[in-house]
């Protein structure tokens, strides 16, 4: 009898009495949980879905008869028509994708050095600086939001300090202007190349994906790591303490000095929690909404500063077109769950990966030879 026969007659045993009062009792006590995430978060998730396929308008229920299914329609209103909708999108996971691309690895250094620094044991009052480093996390982001705003403004503090070394600080919050550009710029190009300006994807040229983020949008992605870094802070902190001190004292006898022992052992064993801790914050950095919609004038300047999740809340709640928002929070859950995977491919551990292939390759191997037996 080959392995795959045996294996669905070893899980149909049957159980005792005993055994089925316990499974009973299990899914009794979960019953609560599973009611309540089925109300508020399955069955919203699912209307979701049928209102990004229909010509719901927001009023009534959207299961009425007078609701028609229109497929795929507010999707290609969104990624395809290339129209005003499009182009929103467009420009949004722009500056989405600048927006991650920076404050992602920016922000998971900073959390590691921060960690590193006030786990420390001959630094003096460590408490006080964990709870400093922290504080920014549990502020409320309006509160941050607003001063942000003060401390970015023409005459705030921050261009204060840079007249100190004769930097004329720019209109931090008004001015669309994306570094790439102006990078460019330096170096003497004036006028974008015909091919960057002939072709567009989204409703954006090329030239334009290729703006990188505004200087008002750098404004926010700095916001961002000011207020996430302590956060991730702590859990590299935890991690850090589960470091066998033996480890770090057999790299001192062999030589290695602090930095390499950073490089080779510290960073190596933190690595679950780096896989953690970017995951968190793909996640956290597609979902930007509050720092938005409290900065007074959302995507001002010139849409630099709009993002997917904000423009989903625009086309849903303010130009009661329900059905693209709805389609632009799936596009947006699909890009998180990408996003999602590839980091994990690229975080895998390579050891791991080569041993689960090798016992699939021996499974597969039993498993033949056992099919050949049995005839």
């Amino acid at each position: 009898m080959s392995f795959k026969k045996r294996l669905p007659r070893r899980s149909r045993k049957k159980l005792t009495k005993s055994e089925r009062a316990e499974r009973a009792a299990g899914w009794l006590f979960v019953s609560p949980v599973l009611i309540i995430l089925g109300i508020f978060l399955v069955a919203p998730i699912l209307m979701a879905l049928w209102v990004s396929v229909s010509d719901w308008g927001g009023r009534g229920s959207p299961f009425a008869s007078s609701v028609s299914y229109i497929g795929a329609e507010n999707f290609r209103a969104v990624l395809v028509d290339g129209g005003l909708s499009t182009r929103n999108f467009g420009t949004a996971l722009r500056n989405n994708i600048y927006y991650v691309l920076l404050v992602v690895p920016i922000q998971t250094v900073v959390a590691l050095v921060l960690a590193v620094f006030v786990s420390n044991r001959a630094l003096k009052a460590r408490s006080f600086f964990r709870l400093a480093f922290y504080f920014p996390s549990i502020t409320s982001s309006v509160a941050i939001t607003v001063l942000w705003l003060f401390l970015f403004s023409v005459s705030g503090a921050v261009n204060q300090v840079l007249g100190w070394f004769s930097i004329n600080g720019p209109n931090w919050f008004n001015d669309p202007r994306g570094l790439l550009h102006l990078l460019l710029g330096a170096f003497g190009v004036k006028a974008p190349p015909s091919a960057l300006t002939s072709g567009t994807f989204l409703g954006i040229t090329y030239w334009d994906w290729l703006a990188g983020p505004s200087i008002a949008w750098s404004a926010f992605i700095l916001m961002a790591v000011f207020t996430t870094s302590g956060t991730f802070m702590l859990l590299f902190i935890a991690a850090l303490q589960q470091i066998n001190g033996e480890v770090q004292e057999a790299a001192m006898v062999d030589g290695a000095n602090a930095f390499q022992r950073f490089r080779l052992v510290t960073v190596p064993m933190l690595k679950p929690t780096i896989f953690t801790v970017v995951t968190l914050g793909l996640i956290g950095t597609w979902q930007v909404f509050d720092q938005i919609y409290a900065s007074g004038d959302p995507g001002a300047p010139a849409r630099t500063t709009l993002t997917p999740a904000y423009l989903s809340y625009e086309a849903a709640f303010i130009s009661n077109r329900w059905g693209e928002g709805a389609a632009i929070s799936f596009v947006l859950f699909g890009i998180i769950i990408l996003m999602a995977g590839i980091q994990r491919w690229t975080l895998r551990d390579k050891d791991d990966a080569k041993l689960r292939r090798k016992i699939r390759k021996q499974r597969r191997a039993a498993a033949q030879a056992a099919r050949v037996g049995a005839n």
